[in-house]
């Protein structure tokens, strides 16, 4: 009983410590446009609409902000209350739909500091975090996490796969601050790791020692020429010889055409450039290895992970074709909430959008393949017509002959007469 007990004091705890600091499901109709801002740094930014798509799990569940014009710059963002993510962990959570099958253009969210000014928000706006899918080609096909640390954007310095299909798929990134990262694709790790090790915040903790140097007598060759190896006697051949079955041509002219040579081809006996068999070197001491000092210039940051004043997320990105759906975002301090929260949303719709999808593209296909017959019947038609043109031809010319014989014959007849 006593266990029981406080076990609901913990559990108790943590519920009153886990907060979602943003979270937009758009489930209000045009409401969102009360809460989104969009910005009006450029003149042309495309306009954005509420949708659930083409296809979908839930037609009002899966409704959110989707591109609507092609070859366009996207611009809007949303301010919640700011918060420090100090000592805690910082969640950044949303599906995107790529319904469109994009061919190039971003999926990805970024989080702002809360002084940003939403109206002016651009490309070159500073953030904290940059996250999710970007699409381009068959090359770029990966999900970034780009960090903000001292005025300057880090790239994670591993390859992480996103999905590049055309269903709705669930991005989570998890901060921690313990100084360690977890990016999770429709709620399962893709990718972890160290913050100082994965990106490159700060200078390398060694460095090469700039006073060693490699010992002039260090032989790091593994293998070396074997000097009682020597070339044969007859190795030397040349590598092409007058083709000896090759005959003077007999309207050959050496007044006019010069002396004639027979041509050269590919010796059957040359055996290349001699080089003697290589052995173990028995001076060989490996390879030398630079030895490293500790960087003067290093000096570890327990805070790498740590923003003060995080206060909007905004999307800021470019498409060539239109069509993509963010949808379910959620800033929180809850690794276990966001996961559920993802479960409750994203989960609880994926089977039923892939249902439909497949229903959809069945049925596409199934009058792809109708069109196709009609038009191979129409072509075969066409062919038929042809034909029996061709044979009425051929009977009329057949027919114009047998004629023409029966005149030759009856004026043959006539003549003997």
């Amino acid at each position: 009983m006593q266990v029981f007990g406080v076990v609901v004091v913990v559990l108790a705890l943590y519920s009153v410590h886990a907060t979602v600091f943003f979270r937009e499901e758009f489930t209000d109709g045009d409401e969102w446009r009360s809460r989104w801002v969009n910005s009006k740094h450029k003149s042309d930014y495309g306009e954005w609409k509420l949708t659930a798509g083409n296809f979908y799990g839930d037609a009002e569940k899966d409704k959110g902000l989707q591109t609507s014009q092609d070859a366009r710059f996207y611009a809007t963002s949303a301010r919640f209350e700011p918060f420090s993510n100090e000592g805690k962990p910082l969640v950044i959570q949303f599906t995107v739909k790529h319904e469109q099958k994009i061919d190039c253009g971003g999926g990805y969210v970024k989080v702002f500091p809360s002084d940003l000014d939403q109206t002016d928000m651009h490309g070159d706006s500073s953030y904290y975090v940059m996250f999710g899918p970007d699409i381009c080609g068959y090359s770029t096909k990966k999900v970034h996490v780009i960090f903000n640390y001292k005025g300057k954007n880090h790239l994670i310095k591993k390859e992480i796969k996103c999905k590049d299909d055309e269903l709705t798929h669930l991005y989570t990134l998890i901060l921690n601050p313990d100084q360690t990262y977890e990016v999770k694709i429709d709620n399962e790790k893709v990718e972890s790791g160290s913050l100082e090790e994965d990106w490159d915040f700060l200078p390398p903790k060694k460095v090469k020692d700039p006073e060693a140097k490699k010992p002039e007598d260090w032989d790091d060759r593994a293998k070396v020429d074997d000097a009682d190896d020597t070339k044969p006697e007859d190795w030397d051949k040349a590598e092409n010889i007058p083709d000896p079955d090759a005959k003077k041509p007999e309207d050959w002219d050496e007044d006019m055409d010069g002396e004639w040579e027979p041509p050269m081809i590919p010796n059957p006996e040359y055996k290349g450039e001699w080089k003697p068999k290589q052995i173990d070197n028995p001076n060989y001491k490996g390879t030398w290895v630079h030895p490293e000092i500790d960087n003067p210039e290093y000096s570890p940051d327990l805070n790498i992970y740590k923003f003060d004043k995080v206060g909007v997320l905004g999307l800021d990105l470019w498409q060539v074709k239109s069509g993509t759906i963010f949808d379910n975002f959620l800033i929180g301090d809850d690794v276990k909430e966001a996961e559920e929260i993802g479960q409750e949303t994203w989960g609880m719709t994926k089977e039923p959008e892939k249902t439909m999808k497949q229903e959809q593209d069945d049925l596409k296909r199934k009058e792809d393949e109708e069109k196709n017959k009609e038009q191979e019947t129409e072509a075969d038609e066409e062919d038929d017509e042809e034909e029996d043109d061709e044979d009425m031809s051929e009977e009329k010319d057949e027919m114009e002959e047998a004629l023409s014989e029966m005149d030759e014959e009856e004026a043959k007849l006539k003549d003997e007469l």
